[in-house]
């Protein structure tokens, strides 16, 4: 099913429900077919106040159901200072990736990028259907270049440095503020490393504005 095809004024509900059954990667590609069944996994009510804006389920998403429901989700969990009672609250959080399917791997062994057919055919939909939303973490390459537009820089590394200038930008243009953060995977402890400003600045700031948003 495509979201070309649906009814305008279908609720919340009614559009997770769409894209829960959706298989347009293995059905309708743009190049070569998902190679596996296609399991969408997104979290969201209209009561969600923050998005997590990733970039696709891993493998442990896929075969649990369930958004960061591995490594990297321990990583941004502790970035922002919540357990997983409060990050699973759908009332509070809502989860939605660029790409809702796990999408494989590369040559490599490193997953791939999110599936081309998904945000075009669902993301627009869904921002429409979550009023609510005050905050976005913008979580890596392809999130950000749909959520803050000009505002990326060609580096994402650059990107995430100007999180204070874009916070601002965005809370002021969109009424949405969104905070632009690298993937939370372990392939990037070499990253934090590189760059101790990221949990020296952006972390504290992250966990404070989660407290008001969340109302912890």
């Amino acid at each position: 099913m495509d979201a070309h095809d649906l009814d305008g004024g279908l609720s919340l509900d009614g559009y997770l429900s769409a894209i829960r059954r959706c298989t347009i990667c293995r059905d309708d590609p743009l190049g070569g077919p998902l190679p596996h069944e296609p399991r969408p996994t997104l979290s969201a009510s209209s009561a969600a106040t923050v998005l997590v804006a990733g970039q696709a389920p891993g493998l442990r998403v896929h075969e649990t159901g369930q958004s960061f429901n591995d490594r990297s989700g321990d990583r941004l969990r502790e970035w922002m200072g919540i357990d997983r009672r409060v990050f699973y609250d759908e009332s509070r959080i809502a989860i939605a990736a660029m790409g809702f399917c796990f999408p494989g791997y590369d040559s490599h062994g490193g997953d791939l990028p999110p599936r081309r057919e998904c945000a075009p055919a669902w993301r627009d939909g869904l921002m429409a259907r979550l009023p609510n939303i005050r905050l976005i973490l913008c979580i890596g390459l392809y999130s950000q270049r749909y959520h803050l537009g000009t505002l990326r820089q060609p580096r994402m590394t650059d990107t995430v440095r100007n999180w204070r200038a874009i916070l601002a930008a965005t809370e002021a243009e969109q009424g949405r503020a969104v905070l632009p953060l690298p993937h939370p995977s372990w392939r990037n402890t070499g990253w934090l490393k590189r760059n101790p400003w990221f949990e020296q600045e952006l972390v504290p700031a992250l966990r404070t504005r989660l407290r008001t948003e969340l109302d912890l």
